[in-house]
């Protein structure tokens, strides 16, 4: 490999149109990215182990960079020429990729990106167009949520992605989740069932970011992961490596959360607890959000007892929870921001890395 001997030159440039730096491991679909970026431009280089101000962190050796390459080449279609290895440059252990610009089209999954500067971008990116003449919160909300994609984890990404989808579809079924106005629950029963499925989608997703930013703090720091709590022999054997494994794990630690118990996922989570972002009056918040999702997922709106455990005094008991959409949507801007709040935190603890 001869671009190694050249490699002191490289470290230390400012990032480019060729050139991107990481702090830590990224996961591996967006390493594919980054690299189907290069292929599709001019190549380029991607090095693990330098932060964006270009200090030489080094990379942990707890886990092998190998096989997210690995996995990031798997996603490649056509896979372009690469070059990789660890190289050490002042006693710190750096991972590198070298990527050869490819003579067809690569892309990931179906989807083709490019250099722009040094930002990676998706080829012809999807526009929403919203309806004209709709319920202007949809827009501003996207907006919005626009703004929240800078400099965030690619957990939050898909998060706000998510989000923005389920706007799209209250936009366009305003007739029937809104008839007569955003402020009053809807009557139709589509629109009631429909109501109750976008609201579990979204609570669902949340819990899925803080599995997904877990499995970025551990890629990023594996020592983290290390804990007196115990595996069984065929959790390991179903996982076909370490990422698989590291991603198991971190859905596992969402056990407590999905069974409503904010405070017992935040205790049992240090990783999340040691953030401290989110107080008593905020857990108890978010936890009484996920109970509405449990009654709407299982009792289908339907107040039961357990739920008046947590809203004592509001509701009867075998009466239909129904809220307008926009209670729905101030419960989702509320988690968007926790959500906002938490990466902010997470990035600068443990410096993960951000989509650009």
């Amino acid at each position: 490999m001869n671009w190694i001997g050249d490699f002191n030159n490289i470290v230390g440039q400012p990032e480019s149109q060729t050139l991107e730096y990481k702090a830590v491991l990224p996961p591996s679909r967006n390493v594919a990215q980054i690299l189907c970026s290069f292929a599709n431009t001019e190549g380029g280089f991607l090095i693990l182990g330098v932060t964006d101000d270009l200090k030489i962190s080094g990379l942990s050796e707890d886990f092998h960079a190998n096989t997210i390459t690995h996995k990031a080449l798997d996603l490649l279609t056509p896979r372009p020429n690469i070059e990789y290895q660890y190289v050490n440059i002042k006693n710190k252990k750096l991972y590198a990729i070298k990527v050869d610009k490819s003579d067809s089209i690569v892309s990931v999954e179906g989807k083709a990106y490019i250099r722009k500067g040094d930002r990676t971008q998706l080829v012809d990116p999807i526009t929403v167009n919203f309806n004209t003449g709709g319920y202007e919160r949809i827009k501003l909300i996207n907006s919005h949520l626009e703004e929240l994609k800078k400099n965030a984890t690619y957990a939050k990404i898909s998060f706000i992605e998510h989000y923005q989808s389920i706007l799209k579809i209250v936009d366009d079924l305003g007739d029937i989740l809104y008839p007569e106005s955003p402020e009053n629950a809807t009557t139709n029963q589509e629109g009631k069932i429909l109501s109750r499925i976008l609201f579990s989608s979204v609570v669902d997703n949340f819990e899925t970011y803080l599995s997904d930013l877990l499995y970025e703090i551990f890629l990023a720091y594996p020592e983290t992961l290390k804990s007196q709590q115990t595996v069984t022999i065929e959790e390991v054997l179903n996982c076909s490596d370490l990422q698989d494994f590291i991603k198991f794990w971190a859905k596992q630690k969402i056990g407590k959360l999905q069974k409503g118990s904010v405070r017992g996922f935040i205790k049992d989570t240090k990783q999340i607890s040691d953030l401290q972002v989110l107080d008593k009056k905020e857990q108890n918040k978010i936890e009484n959000i996920l109970q509405i999702r449990h009654l709407y997922a299982h009792r289908n709106g339907i107040v039961d007892e357990k739920f008046l455990q947590f809203f004592t005094g509001e509701f009867t008991i075998g009466t239909e929870h129904q809220m307008s959409i926009n209670k729905i949507f101030e419960k989702f801007d509320y988690l968007s921001a926790v959500v906002d709040r938490i990466d902010i935190s997470a990035i600068n603890k443990y410096k993960l890395s951000q989509s650009n």
